[in-house]
This record gives structure tokens, C-alpha cells and sequence, in this order.
């Protein structure tokens, strides 16, 4: 995610890294949505929206998280579907995306970019 010109990004302060576990999740609220924020096997940190678009639960955090082939995803703990980690695109149905968040380690700890208002937002 990249932010307009002149446009400042706002970070919210989520954990300190160590509080994620290794393959795991945690739910932070970022400008006002539940954020699935997790951490990979190699420490990459990465946030998606935690709603799961196939079952409409707020989930997502507690999947499962793997790679596939060199993808880092999260499989949702609901019905199984599985998410990119760097983009929120569905591995199985590409048509279906959650949204994903910039994020930043700062001195051990987890900060993610608040979402961008929408039109009129």
C-alpha cells in the first residue's frame, strides 16, 4: 500500500513483536476495523481485514498460518479458504480479496497503517 502525495499515514500501535506468536495471529482495531495482524515462520509481520468474506465471521486471526510454494498465507479457520498474506487475495478464488495494511516493526514493536477513508470519508 502506498500513500497519495502529500498524504500522511497514520500508524497505530498494535504489540510488541514477541506478543505474536510464530505462525500466528492477534486482532488489533485500526481506524475503527478489526485487523488480523500475523507473523510467518521468518518473522515477516503482515495485517489483513479479519473478516473472513466467505462466512461473514471475524476470524481470520486464528487460521492457520503456511506457505504455499512461496506464498505466505492464512487459512481460515471457518470453511478453510486460504488468504495471501502480502495482498488478502483468495489462493483458491482470486475473485475474493480482503483487504491488507501496511505494516512496520519500530524498536520490537508491531504498528499497521490505519485504512485510508473512503469517498466522502
Amino acid at each position: 500500500m502506498t500513500a497519495a502525495p502529500g498524504a500522511t499515514t497514520t500508524w497505530t500501535t498494535v504489540c510488541p513483536l514477541a506478543r505474536i506468536d510464530v505462525e500466528g495471529g492477534v486482532t488489533a482495531l485500526v481506524g475503527g476495523r478489526a485487523v488480523a495482524v500475523f507473523r510467518t515462520h521468518d518473522d515477516a509481520v503482515y495485517a489483513l481485514d479479519n473478516v473472513d468474506p466467505f462466512s461473514r465471521a471475524s476470524v481470520l486471526a486464528r487460521g492457520i498460518v503456511g506457505t504455499r510454494g512461496d506464498v505466505p498465507f492464512v487459512a481460515s479457520p471457518m470453511l478453510k479458504q486460504p488468504f495471501d498474506l502480502r495482498t488478502g487475495v483468495c489462493l483458491d478464488d482470486p475473485e475474493v480479496r480482503v483487504a491488507s495494511y501496511a505494516v512496520r516493526v519500530v524498536d520490537g514493536v508491531v504498528e499497521v497503517a490505519a485504512p485510508e477513508p473512503g469517498p466522502g470519508g
